[in-house]
């Protein structure tokens, strides 16, 4: 099979929490960690994949142990948008929307966005 990715992918896991909206009233929330990652997509394992097509909503959170000494904070939230490509009963793989924002952990549920960043 002809290797089709653009973006360098890295096996890293980060836990993560994939909503995708059922109905106005209902959402449903995934809390799985990616298996690989990279600045389009990732892949998670899960026996719970949604179905192609869906969208979804996915918050991951970064350790940032090696930005300490740049930032004031240990975790960020990243929180973006993206659809599901594959599913399969091995997992899924989303593709992320092209904007994100990036926030301090601590600030994510209740505040605005410390930095909000476009590719």
């Amino acid at each position: 099979m002809e290797e089709r990715r653009k973006l360098e992918r890295f096996t890293f896991e980060v836990p993560a929490k994939i909503e995708m909206v059922v109905s106005a009233e209902k959402k449903e929330a995934l809390y799985i960690p990616t298996s690989d990652i990279c600045a389009g997509g990732a892949f998670f394992h899960t026996t719970k994949a949604l179905p192609e097509g869906t969208k979804v909503k996915i918050d991951l959170i970064l350790a940032l142990d090696r930005l300490k000494h740049l930032i004031d904070h240990s975790r960020a939230n990243v929180k973006v948008n993206g659809t599901v490509v594959r599913s399969g009963s091995a997992g899924m793989a989303i593709c992320f929307d092209e904007d994100y924002q990036i926030m301090p952990l601590q600030n994510s549920l209740t505040s605005t966005p410390a930095t909000s960043t476009h590719h």
